[in-house]
């Protein structure tokens, strides 16, 4: 009888393989800044909740702006200048009795000109750049929390605060290496029902914290409640 027992809960462990895990977002992501300044708006209203197009962070950009529109100025007085210039040296490498050193200095004025504005479009799109890292807007991700408050000074890599993506969810767990090959032509029961849900993913690389076992992922739609833990069989 004993030895019918143990035959009977071996066949079942090799037809059912059992884990647990948690149900997740699909993605998280933690936004941190790429600038450093001064927050000036911090929109605690949605923080909790879905974004719409939302401002979640604004940090000061109006020294930026200031200097984005005076290189932009700038920008249009060298171009006037190069203008100038390129018909000075024309007409004097027409001029035969001009010499080739007062032509190559002509032409050199060009040159610096040209290196100057190349700078200053250089620093143009660093401006804009800049400004656009200080306005974070948020399409439609969940806002789990905002890390700053208006008037907090950030640098870069100060954490701004954390998004999710709960459009889809995932389910992550670690299988044995030595059942992985065994499990992914099974049917996934979630729960104890049966589902249509393949293997999204296996990580064949052991981390360090599970060394012989591959990280395996399961991706869903609609779900409503995330954070709970998941009983998954493969049958």
């Amino acid at each position: 009888m004993k030895v019918l027992l143990f035959c009977f809960l071996l066949i079942n462990s090799l037809m059912a393989s059992e884990y647990y895990a948690k149900l997740e977002p699909f993605e998280n992501y933690k936004v941190k800044s790429s600038v450093s300044g001064k927050v000036t708006f911090s929109n605690e209203k949605v923080e909790g909740s879905f974004a719409n197009n939302s401002v979640v962070v604004q940090i000061d950009s109006k020294v930026n702006k200031i200097e984005l529109e005076q290189s932009k100025k700038k920008l249009k007085l060298f171009n006037e200048m190069i203008k100038i210039e390129n018909t000075n040296y024309k007409r004097l490498k027409s001029i035969s009795s001009k010499s080739a050193f007062e032509k190559d200095t002509q032409k050199l004025k060009v040159v610096n000109l040209e290196s100057s504005k190349a700078d200053i479009i250089v620093k143009i799109e660093t401006l804009k750049d800049s400004i656009s890292n200080k306005k974070l807007v948020e399409k439609s991700n969940y806002i789990f929390n905002i890390s700053v408050k208006k008037d907090d000074y950030v640098t870069p890599g100060t954490l701004l605060y954390e998004s999710k993506d709960l459009s889809k969810a995932k389910l992550e767990f670690f299988v044995p290496i030595s059942n992985v090959e065994s499990i992914k032509n099974k049917v996934i029961y979630l729960d104890g029902k049966k589902t249509d849900l393949k293997i999204n993913k296996v990580y064949e690389v052991a981390d360090s914290s599970h060394i012989s076992s591959y990280k395996v992922k399961i991706v869903l739609d609609n779900v409503k409640v995330f954070s709970r833990l998941v009983k998954i069989e493969f049958k």
